[in-house]
């Protein structure tokens, strides 16, 4: 079997090398041929290790003369408690930045859309970028706004090259971007509105013009509206008192006032990107030009040779309304690349990967999961296909532990090949961010794609990025060294018994990355920016032996159990979540009792599938009903947390199935999908009641 397998790998290598060796083989015998062709196959493809761009033991320095502050090994200066604010002397705002990018590509391709499926991308290029990005910049001023960062813009839409155009139009005359989305729903959206005192929105669509006029303030004036809108909303946004305009008519008045440009300072505003948490209003976060371009540089740095450049393609998804992915088309303008944008549902983002064939991507953990489970659910299937791929994950994964990255190897082709063109069949890198991603599914990825993957750790505060993975480490479930823009240190937690002398804490960050304050909302600023100006992050962190940062808990959300234990839901629910039949879990506790117990949404395709096998009949609510799928996912749930180590208290002692998801809508999740804990405990008091009465 062996034998035939290892003809089978190097059966295209032969056909490659064979005019090479035509000269030379009549000469040798066959089973020399044989040996001198495998041998020439073997040395075609040898794989080059990468050298790590630092020790891999120790990725961190602490800055000078304060030992729990840690700092980039990427920045020299770090060390002396300065940080990296830009990479070029010229390029020091977001302005700067594309205009720098437009002459790295030489007038390349720039935003790139299509029209439907099975259409071709289309391109604008820098320049035309740019002039359109002025027009309508010119145009906002005719509007009647003035420039500078006074003056905040309303942007509401999904991702596609009129936000962009939007964002640079508003730096070409130092005008500050407020971003509104979807899941804000037009509660949040009309506060946001009311809060900065907004007159001038742009628009995707019909259906948001709606959602806005459905809550407009009084203080909101204009709409200025990318796709066509019907009379109806015309006419109700006239007796509302406000204007609808057309984003085109917009461009065009501005070519023909063409205003002179204003650019921005670095210190000037940029943005304000409004974040919710559990409950209350949400926090518009003020950054700065140069709190954005630290981060975007920093990363660039910390990437070294892999860093994106002009011929590099990005596949745009993830919402432009959060940090997040603003930073990573940011780090791609600047150095000339090119951002495609997907067609808006992420059902076909896998049609649109293999339209635009992206070389970058940046993703969330959620993506990776779904390909994972995917992947071992098709293996499942076929004993040789599950063999072959396992085969094929010990070698690459060898390689990896090597520091050998590469997508061209024979495992690549006999068992990864459909996952990569899945994909595009070109990425070579790959920024994953958000949220804590699984050790297993994070070494899937690597060994499956073949790319460069690197995690990091961040928050909106802070930019997005505060700690990265670098190329070379191949551990798992750490989030790497601080970034060149800031230090990190961590804090006591006495309560939760975190102390920094064990090198356990509340992380807390420092540098030109962090955030001037919330819009006027000087009382939460004061909550999480201390007088020494250091940010706290509400996440406890850990300091590995190498330097490198593991976030191991939240400070928040966490209660004593009566007998004094203190337990963290949001650790328990991150273990839980686990398991295949968990769709949603929601970990309760309170201190006069001495157990928790949990509300499970199960997986509803894993949950049927089960009980088709076993013949029990019944719709999702009947199943959730039924003890025989009650014990076999609250069993799965305390193997999955004997596993991952959780103590006896921190195990759930009973659940109740709940057949219908939480979500925003129904108001048990916020907009950034986190659960909204004191609405999931009011919804669900009568089931915990009967959890805890059972108990007893």
């Amino acid at each position: 079997m062996e034998f035939l397998l290892i003809c089978l790998l190097f059966n295209e290598r032969v056909e490659l090398l064979q005019s090479h060796l035509d000269d030379y083989l009549p000469y040798i015998g066959g089973a020399g041929a044989l040996v001198l062709t495998g041998i020439a196959a073997y040395y075609a493809t040898k794989p080059v290790p990468e050298t790590p761009l630092m020790p891999l033991d120790c990725q961190s320095n602490t800055l000078s003369g304060v030992a729990y502050v840690r700092v980039s090994k990427f920045y020299n200066e770090s060390k002396e408690g300065k940080f990296v604010s830009y990479i070029h002397d010229d390029v020091r705002t977001l302005y700067d930045s594309f205009r720098k990018g437009a002459k790295e590509s030489n007038n390349g391709q720039c935003l790139g859309w299509r029209d439907g499926p099975n259409k071709p991308y289309q391109w604008l290029n820098y320049n035309e970028t740019l002039l359109r990005a002025k027009n309508l910049g010119s145009g906002l001023l005719a509007c009647g706004l003035s420039p500078g960062p006074q003056t905040l813009i309303g942007l509401y839409s999904q991702n596609c090259p009129e936000w962009i155009l939007t964002e640079q139009a508003c730096y070409t005359y130092s005008l500050v971007v407020v971003p509104l989305y979807d899941t804000l729903g037009p509660d949040a959206c009309a506060y946001i509105i009311n809060q900065a005192d907004i007159s001038l929105v742009i628009c995707e669509d019909d259906k948001k013009c709606n959602l806005l006029l459905d809550k407009a303030p009084r203080c909101l004036r204009k709409l200025i509206v990318i796709k066509p809108t019907r009379p109806a909303t015309n006419q109700r946004a006239k007796n509302r008192g406000v204007e609808l305009l057309r984003f085109e008519d917009i461009e065009r008045t501005g070519a023909q006032k063409c205003y002179p440009e204003v650019p921005p300072k670095p210190m000037d505003l940029c943005t304000i990107c409004y974040t919710s948490g559990t409950t209350g209003n949400p926090k518009g976060v003020m950054l700065s030009h140069q709190n954005v371009m630290a981060g975007v540089c920093a990363v660039l740095l910390q990437l070294g040779d892999h860093r994106p450049n002009s011929t590099d393609v990005m596949i745009s998804f993830l919402p432009l309304a959060h940090m997040l992915e603003r930073c990573c088309e940011n780090g791609m303008y600047i150095v000339g690349g090119s951002v495609g944008f997907y067609s808006g549902d992420i059902k076909t983002l896998p049609d649109d990967m293999k339209a635009l064939k992206p070389t970058v991507m940046p993703a969330v953990p959620r993506l990776l999961n779904r390909l994972y489970d995917k992947v071992v659910a098709e293996l499942q299937s076929s004993f040789l296909k599950r063999m072959i791929f396992n085969m094929g994950m010990r070698a690459k994964e060898a390689e990896i532990k090597k520091c050998i990255i590469r997508n061209n190897s024979i495992w690549d082709k006999i068992a990864f090949r459909k996952i990569q063109e899945s994909m595009g069949g070109r990425l070579r890198l790959m920024v994953v961010g958000s949220a804590p991603l699984a050790g297993n599914v994070l070494t899937f990825a690597r060994c499956a794609l073949g790319c460069l993957i690197v995690e990091g750790y961040g928050q909106t505060e802070c930019c997005a990025p505060i700690t990265l993975t670098i190329q070379g480490d191949y551990v798992p479930e750490h989030v790497g060294p601080p970034v060149a823009c800031c230090c990190v240190k961590l804090v006591d937690v006495p309560e939760m018994e975190y102390y920094a002398s064990n090198n356990q804490g509340e992380v807390c960050v420092k540098g030109t990355n962090v955030f001037y304050g919330y819009y006027k909302n000087p009382e939460k600023t004061a909550e999480v920016i201390d007088e020494q100006g250091w940010h706290h992050t509400g996440d406890i962190g850990m300091w590995n032996a190498n330097g490198t940062l593991k976030i191991i808990d939240r400070k928040k959300h966490i209660f004593k159990l009566s007998q004094g234990e203190y337990i963290v839901p949001e650790k328990i629910e991150n273990i839980y979540i686990r398991s295949q039949y968990v769709h949603q879990v929601f970990v309760h506790g309170e201190s006069l009792k001495s157990c928790v117990v949990a509300i499970v949404v199960p997986d509803v395709d894993v949950v049927k599938c089960w009980a088709s096998e076993n013949r029990i009949p019944g719709t999702l609510s009947v199943l959730c009903a039924n003890p025989e799928v009650k014990r076999l996912i609250h069993d799965d749930m305390i193997a999955w947390g004997k596993e991952a180590g959780l103590r006896s208290f921190e195990q759930v002692k009973d659940i109740y199935l709940h057949p219908d998801p939480f979500s925003v809508q129904n108001g048990l999740l916020t907009p950034t999908l986190k659960t909204k804990r004191p609405q999931l405990k009011a919804y669900f008091k009568p089931q915990l009641e009967d959890l805890y009465q059972n108990l007893d």
